[in-house]
């Protein structure tokens, strides 16, 4: 049974983008990078809202000569992955192993999990926030960034409590901190 991780960058102040969607300040460097390829090796599934999505179809075409070989190695990683966004405007997908849902159902979502022999990730603040209403986020990534925007995007949707056990934490020489909590459910 795969584990449902909900794992972002995220300002300290804890938004995910700021008020223009804009999120440039947390756009990791070969260290933390290094580690987060490290980290979606056991991924099987990612499942994306739109948006998300939209700026992430970016690795399917970024395995190019140019790039550093920590881009490729992820673009490689993300390529075979597979992907579901969820949807209810898109009309088709820039990837492949990638398909759309038009509404996010916990219990389809609960069938992956039992059905994965690896992990699934959720990515973006909205699905994660049903995914976190539903119950179904087993452990939370954090990668906190040397930055406070003051509001947009919040990684956390309110009315949400949930108790947590830090399972691991690293520290970047950039100045990025990594936070991995188990959902004690």
């Amino acid at each position: 049974m795969g584990k449902l991780i909900y794992s972002m960058i995220t300002s300290l102040d804890g938004y995910v983008s700021d008020r223009k969607g804009q999120f440039g300040w947390g756009v990791p460097e070969e260290e933390p990078h290094q580690f987060v390829n490290e980290q979606s090796r056991g991924i099987g599934t990612y499942l994306y809202g739109r948006r998300m999505y939209e700026t992430m179809v970016y690795w399917e075409t970024a395995d190019t000569p140019d790039q550093p070989p920590y881009v490729r190695e992820y673009a490689r990683i993300w390529q075979s992955t597979q992907k579901i966004v969820y949807s209810s405007t898109l009309t088709e997908v820039s990837s492949e192993r990638t398909r759309i849902e038009r509404t996010f159902d916990p219990d389809a979502v609960r069938r992956l999990k039992a059905e994965s022999d690896l992990d699934l990730t959720v990515d973006g603040p909205n699905p994660a926030a049903q995914a976190i209403q539903a119950g179904l986020v087993d452990e939370y990534q954090l990668y906190i960034g040397p930055a406070i925007v003051g509001g947009g995007h919040r990684f956390f949707p309110d009315n949400v409590h949930t108790n947590l056990t830090l399972l691991d934490e690293h520290r970047f020489t950039n100045g990025v901190l990594y936070l991995r909590y188990a959902a004690n459910q």
